[in-house]
């Protein structure tokens, strides 16, 4: 069987998976953060979060070039992606990429305690030690959209909503 007939019977095989965006956010405990400085100069990092609503929200200190970035309010891009371990096939690790807007969340108010409740919650006792140290802050990320990809030829569009709004389907794999 010759390249081209391999491909193209890869392509009749690969059948689109359900969407499972809500279950991967949960298996998570982190967030993947890419943002750009004011010379956009790319930084990556990343962020235990919770999410509430449809918001995420991480605590993260000004040591850190993310957190500059983050609370000068430039669009950032999070994603969450499948544990290396877990996956069936590297090249098609499931994965949620999100465009988002930021915001700071001020010190004491009444989202500030609510939000590190739950952050303690869910990370544990270390929250309350740097929820007390001056230089973290609290950032939401509001998602804008973005696409889940869930296996070769499951990839969707998702809203703000991190619901899915249509199949990638225009687009097919080309090989040279």
């Amino acid at each position: 069987m010759n390249h081209t007939n391999t491909q193209e019977e890869a392509k009749r095989q690969a059948k689109p998976l359900a969407p499972k965006v809500k279950e991967l956010i949960e298996r998570s405990n982190s967030v993947i953060l890419a943002t750009v400085d004011a010379e956009g100069t790319p930084n990556s990092s990343y962020a235990p979060f919770v999410q509430v609503g449809n918001t995420f929200y991480i605590l993260v200190s000004f040591m850190a070039k993310h957190t500059k970035n983050l609370a000068d309010g430039r669009k950032t891009s999070v994603m969450f992606i499948e544990d290396e371990s877990a996956t069936k096939q590297i090249y098609a690790r499931e994965r949620l990429t999100i465009e988002a807007s930021t915001s700071q969340v001020e010190r004491d108010s009444e989202v500030w305690n609510t939000v590190v409740s739950h952050l303690k919650e869910t990370h544990g006792k270390v929250v309350d030690v740097i929820a007390e140290m001056k230089d973290f802050i609290l950032i939401g990320l509001h998602p804008t959209k973005g696409s889940y990809v869930n296996g070769f030829g499951s990839a969707y569009f998702v809203d703000q909503n991190l619901e899915i709004m249509e199949h990638r389907n225009d687009q097919n794999h080309q090989s040279k």
